[in-house]
């Protein structure tokens, strides 16, 4: 337990507050590897927050959630990645991206009965704006390697959410409810700021 705990604390130290979405630029970072996508994940509290909420809510909802829900953020990331690559801009992602965080908050605080094909379309809808962004900032990059490493990191990531919600942890409870509040706490701030 104390090794799982250890771990997603230095998950969170990869953590800044610099937003990682177009308009703030990734050329200084060296995004043309598949190190530096790897860390990408790792540099915004937008998605690193998302990503750990997918985790934790497929574990939350349990059954085959807990595989469908983080295999679809990423299939669904990854083309939205190729559509932003390919010239395709939303004016409104950045926004979309800050209202997801809170929506995950809300959606972790509630447990509010949603059938299956509605938890896919919600976790799709905010993988595709993750990945636009995503696709947007390669543009000037062109890196295959890059994509692939932010994948990577992606499903790592809600892979420590499915074990930050395991009922083995036996904090899991008071850890996922501080972790909505942060949620919706991040997300206001994005949206206001």
């Amino acid at each position: 337990m104390k090794k799982q705990i250890t771990i997603a604390a230095l998950f969170s130290l990869f953590s800044g507050i610099a937003s990682a979405h177009p308009g703030h630029g990734l050329a200084g970072h060296g995004l043309d590897s598949a190190y530096a996508g790897f860390m990408h994940p790792f540099t915004g509290w937008d998605h690193l927050l998302v990503m750990l909420a997918i985790g934790v809510w497929a574990a939350k909802l349990g059954g085959k959630a807990r595989w469908q829900l983080p295999l679809t953020f990423v299939a669904i990331m990854a083309t939205g990645a190729v559509l932003g690559l390919s010239g395709l801009n939303f004016a409104f992602a950045e926004t979309a991206i800050a209202a997801s965080v809170m929506a995950m908050g809300v959606l972790l605080m509630m447990s509010l009965p949603i059938n299956k094909m509605m938890q896919l379309s919600i976790t799709a809808l905010f993988a595709l704006f993750h990945g636009l962004a995503h696709g947007i900032e390669l543009q000037s990059q062109s890196s295959l390697a890059a994509l692939g490493g932010m994948l990577v990191a992606t499903a790592m990531l809600h892979s420590l959410g499915l074990l930050m919600a395991s009922q083995r942890v036996k904090m899991a409870h008071v850890l996922n409810n501080s972790f909505a509040w942060l949620l919706l706490l991040v997300g206001g701030y994005l949206l206001l700021g």
